[in-house]
């Protein structure tokens, strides 16, 4: 990991640094420029370069593509798919076969996907070179944000980065999330001295594999050279808020660092604490204006007064993650919240040329030169429910419509669909987006949503069906008890940290036994163990997830919410119950009916891997 300077006076070896430093971001944007004003032009040369490649591979062959790389001929002959459509190639890769399925290249690992199948993670296929194209993504980022904030080659950036649990398939392929890839490539791990990727936490630290140690040590760090950070930041804005809500809770043991100069014993890994070492001194007034800042009544930017150079906090904070915007702007004192790129395991897609926009505002500029991006139409189906419609298989005619990156409309809905050089063809990633402008001829986008989620604390995504099955399953408890469930709706509350699924039960009692607590609670953690592997991890592994919680409403409070529902100007003819509810009055309607209220009262099973890989091993 790269040193901070020792001195704030510039040495002469510095000049040619800092002279390569502004050439090297002039390239950059000037790139940009040439690849949006040349849009179609080189997405006809990325197909081109994707079909001719792989113009032998079996999935091509199959649909008769024969050789050719045009697009007309590819719209033609490939069909536009989702994961089911892929899933026995996946399975065949997995188990084995090496032959050219999917990719004139070896397919060097899968990378899990935060969306499921069948309860498990997509498994996405990757090769080798895929590292290249994300690492050359991330060097767009920084001189983009130069442009607004100047000077940030002066400091550092305290990121909280982490890997995750990671499995092999039944093959040896690895298959784990892709910044867990990336953060253990060479590409990160001997990455070249570079003063935009020079951050307080050594690369020991975010590569230990347990949680806390990595929160920990990475934490301290942090504090250790707080004058030096000029930027803030985690993926996602809810692990922030956790590495926030971490100091809170730790923040006496981190002060007792600082002021003896000596890592608590409870971080063992030796790694760690030989790069925590190379950074920790005595340092008694540090220590002082920890315990002084932490032990305040209130922690009302304590972002600013721990790290008080800091410019803006870089997290993700569109999608979902807008439900933290409050919580980060409290901690921060209202800093900027900056979402720098979009991307996801499938492939990385864009950046945002506009990063200090607001976070409602955030609009992000697809790169050419990353994939081939069509666009599927999507139709909102009322303005009351405001729900989005989006087919799961699609018709001839709906095909068709398809449309290319330049042929977008402004203010238009669209599915993303892409076609990788790592072997995913017409694949629609689930994504809605919304046109919201240009950058000379590449479309901006807004994010929408993620196609069919209800409910999301992380990098969780649980929608209706796989929620209305776990609710299935759980209600077996109640049986003996002659009770069912009248109405139902769910909440991600993210008051807690880390968030957590609350779900609204009504429900009518026929029988004369009382239920017992214990059995609500048997309810709860039956509906964790009915949901998908991401969100097990989260409860299990990651942490980032709290127990999900069922709240007991009187009768008639779901009459109650139509009739609010109504007094807002929904249809009674066409009103339906939401399956989950976001709306801050909705909410309080509903808590304020709460008569009973049950937590699971242990975490669910889950091992790394998907079930069928893990029949040996004890779930924990």
């Amino acid at each position: 990991m790269p040193e901070a300077p020792k001195s704030t006076k510039k040495p002469i070896s510095s000049i040619p640094l800092e002279y390569n430093l502004i050439e090297n971001n002039r390239k950059t944007l000037q790139f940009i420029e040439d690849v949006t004003t040349n849009a179609d032009e080189v997405q006809r040369r990325v197909l081109f370069e994707i079909l001719s490649r792989n113009a032998n591979v079996e999935y091509l062959q199959r649909h008769g593509l024969n050789g050719n790389a045009d697009r007309e001929t590819f719209k033609k002959m490939v069909p536009v798919i989702k994961y089911e459509d892929i899933e026995p190639d996946i399975t065949r890769i997995a188990n084995g076969d090496s032959s050219q399925i999917l990719c004139s290249q070896p397919i060097s690992e899968f990378l899990t996907s935060s969306g499921t199948s069948g309860g498990e993670r997509k498994l996405m296929p990757t090769v080798e070179e895929e590292l290249e194209r994300r690492q050359f993504l991330y060097s767009l980022l920084m001189p983009v944000m130069s442009q607004f904030v100047p000077g940030l080659e002066k400091g550092k950036g305290m990121y909280f980065l982490f890997i995750k649990a990671e499995a092999k398939t039944p093959s040896g392929l690895l298959a784990r999330p892709v910044l867990t890839s990336y953060y253990k490539s060479t590409h990160f791990k001997d990455r070249p001295y570079d003063p935009y990727t020079n951050y307080t936490s050594p690369n020991e630290t975010v590569l230990c594999p347990d949680s806390y140690q990595s929160m920990y040590s990475q934490m301290l760090c942090g504090l250790c050279q707080h004058n030096e950070v000029l930027r803030v930041g985690a993926v996602f804005a809810s692990g922030f808020i956790r590495a926030i809500k971490f100091l809170e809770k730790h923040w006496t043991l981190l002060a007792h660092d600082i002021r003896t100069g000596s890592i608590n014993p409870e971080i063992t890994d030796p790694s760690v604490r030989e790069a925590v070492g190379r950074i920790l001194r005595p340092d008694p007034k540090l220590a002082d204006f920890l315990e002084a800042q932490c032990g305040k009544d209130s922690w009302q930017g304590i972002i600013t007064r721990l790290w008080p150079n800091t410019k803006y906090v870089d997290v993700i904070v569109t999608g979902t993650m807008s439900q933290y915007i409050p919580t980060l702007d409290y901690y921060s004192n209202g800093l900027p919240l900056v979402c720098t790129m979009y991307a996801s395991s499938e492939c990385y897609f864009g950046v945002n040329l506009s990063p200090l926009s607001k976070p409602g505002d955030v609009a992000y500029t697809l790169i050419p030169t990353m994939a081939y991006f069509e666009f599927l139409p999507v139709h909102r189906n009322n303005g009351i429910t405001d729900s989005i419609s989006v087919p799961k298989s699609l018709t001839e005619k709906e095909q068709k419509e398809l449309v290319d990156l330049i042929d977008v409309k402004l203010g238009h809905e669209y599915e993303l669909v892409i076609t990788t050089y790592a072997g995913l063809y017409r694949y629609r990633v689930g994504d809605v987006l919304r046109v919201a402008g240009f950058k000379n001829n590449a479309p901006q986008f807004n994010f929408v949503c993620r196609k069919n989620v209800v409910l999301s604390i992380d990098s969780d995504k649980t929608d209706e069906v796989e929620l209305q099955a776990a609710i299935k399953n759980a209600l077996s408890q109640l049986q003996p008890f002659d009770a069912t469930l009248t109405e139902y709706t769910s909440h991600a509350d993210t008051t807690t940290i880390p968030g957590h699924y609350v779900l609204y039960w009504e429900l009518s009692l026929k029988g004369s036994t009382p239920i017992p607590p214990s059995v609500f609670e048997d309810c709860c953690l039956t509906m964790e163990e009915s949901l998908n592997s991401v969100y097990r991890q989260g409860r299990v592994s990651d942490k980032s997830i709290g127990p999900l919680e069922i709240k007991i409403v009187e009768p008639g409070s779901f009459d109650k919410l139509m009739d609010y529902a109504i007094s807002l100007g929904a249809s009674i003819n066409q009103y339906k119950t939401p399956r989950c509810v976001k709306f801050a009055p909705i909410v309080e309607l509903l808590n304020s009916r709460v008569v009973e209220k049950y937590f699971s009262p242990k975490c669910p099973k889950w091992v790394p891997g998907h079930k069928q890989w893990c029949n040996g091993n004890e779930e924990r």
